[in-house]
This record gives structure tokens, C-alpha cells and sequence, in this order.
């Protein structure tokens, strides 16, 4: 199978379709260009569960390795932690359950920085 290289923003929108095929919830894009280093895009979305969340993750990486060939540089958290954080460079996917999500507040947090591209409740 020949493997695509894939921009930016349509790796992260196949992310976000990935997500959304595992019935992840409050799903959402934030562009942070041109403003931040940090990354390109913040994808962050719920879990029901962590069961669901590893499930997630889990489908994430195996949709983004067998379509664009890319592997996170790390993976950090656990499921049974209510967060787990999916680093692709440019890309950062943030899954959490509906509690930690609250607690952190991303969208919150960013909402000067960043341009709300998609939201999938």
C-alpha cells in the first residue's frame, strides 16, 4: 500500500475523522499558526472510559501509521489517569475523560491563541 505524505492540516483532520469513527465526543480542531511553537494544531476530544480512551489511541496511531506512515514521537499519560496526549510535532491530540477535561480546560486556556477550525459535540 503506498503511503501518502500528508499536510499539516489534513493529517490532523484525518485524526479528527479517525476519532470520530470510535465514537469519541466533543471533538475539537484548534489552529494555533502562526502564533505558537508549541504546535500546528491541538486536537482534543472525551473518552467515556479509559478502556475507550486506549481504544482511541490505540486506533489513532494504527490509522495515522497505514495512512501517512507517521508514528507519535511520544505518547504520554494513561488511560486510567483520565488523559492520555498523542504527540505528532505539528500535531497534538489531547484525549481525556469529561473530569480532566473540565480540570484543564485547553479550549479555555488557548482561546487567545487559537482559531476554533472544527467542533464535533
Amino acid at each position: 500500500m503506498r503511503r501518502l505524505v500528508l499536510e499539516s492540516i489534513d493529517l490532523a483532520r484525518f485524526i479528527v475523522d479517525t476519532l470520530e469513527d470510535k465514537k469519541a465526543e466533543n471533538i475539537v480542531l484548534l489552529d494555533l499558526r502562526p502564533d505558537t511553537i508549541i504546535a500546528d494544531f491541538f486536537i482534543i476530544c472525551n473518552g467515556n472510559s479509559d478502556r475507550q480512551l486506549r481504544a482511541l489511541v490505540d486506533h489513532v496511531r494504527t490509522g495515522v501509521k497505514e495512512r501517512g506512515g507517521k508514528l507519535p514521537f511520544s505518547v504520554e499519560g494513561t488511560p486510567e489517569s483520565g488523559w492520555m496526549l498523542m504527540d505528532y510535532g505539528d500535531i497534538i491530540v489531547h484525549l481525556f475523560l469529561e473530569r480532566q477535561r473540565q480540570y484543564y480546560d485547553l479550549e479555555g486556556l488557548w482561546r487567545k491563541e487559537a482559531n476554533v477550525l472544527l467542533s464535533i459535540q
